[in-house]
């Protein structure tokens, strides 16, 4: 074998341990305790999530590519109606941690009074940070249908896309992960509920700065 056969294959069997290392280190970076995420990628049909059980359904596959499928994950979604379904009681009693096994809240009180929920700590399920108003393209409008509370918002106007059914006309409440807007005042800097989106398409998400993202929680966190 000619010596640049061997430099050759010294160099690929380096470069399959380099990228066995990487991969290795990014399942590390997800951590056991991974109780809560921002999915990494909406359904492409802005708001249209198959109601809350497509919803409910893509939180749960987000979370087994992750290898944290053996939890019962929720969206954290509200909405309408004659029997209207809160958020806040969707998600479990808590404790809930980041993918890099921060302490988001312990439960449902403090997470909606402590706004825990910002840039830091609003990671995917891979353990990657969300853009926020700073970043390009912005991504920091969460979908959510709900008041700072955690219940759905008592209105004549749609803020859930007809129950996250539509992808057209309508609107939905939004929340900042990165709690940074336009203004300096409380809703900029909720994390669930800033303001209604522009509409429900895709582009009408994309327009204020979504991409038909939302928050899931574990139910059971253990």
């Amino acid at each position: 074998m000619s010596t640049t056969r061997i430099r050759i294959g010294i160099a690929v069997s380096i470069a399959l341990l380099a990228s066995g290392a990487i991969a290795a280190e990014t399942m590390q970076k997800i951590s056991p305790e991974m109780s809560f995420f921002v999915t990494s990628a909406g359904l492409g049909k802005g708001a249209d999530l198959g109601g809350l059980a497509g919803a409910d359904r893509h939180c749960q596959q987000l979370a087994a590519a992750a290898g944290a499928g053996k939890k019962q994950w929720r969206a954290y979604l509200s909405t309408t109606g004659d029997k209207p379904v809160h958020a806040r009681d969707r998600i479990g009693k808590g404790p809930w941690y980041t993918a890099e096994g921060r302490l988001v809240a312990r439960n449902v009180d403090e997470l909606h009074a402590s706004n825990s929920i910002n840039r830091m700590t609003a990671l995917t399920e891979k353990g990657a940070r969300v853009n926020g108003r700073a970043d390009s393209p912005n991504m920091h409008d969460i979908l959510t249908g709900s008041g700072v509370d955690g219940r759905a918002v008592v209105s004549d106007k749609d803020t859930t896309c007809g129950n996250w059914t539509k992808s057209g006309d309508g609107a939905a409440m939004v929340g900042h992960h990165d709690r940074w807007g336009l203004k300096d005042d409380e809703p900029s800097r909720s994390w669930n509920a800033s303001h209604p989106s522009r509409g429900c398409s895709q582009d009408n998400l994309r327009a204020s700065g979504g991409a038909g993202m939302f928050y899931c929680f574990a139910v059971n966190t253990k």
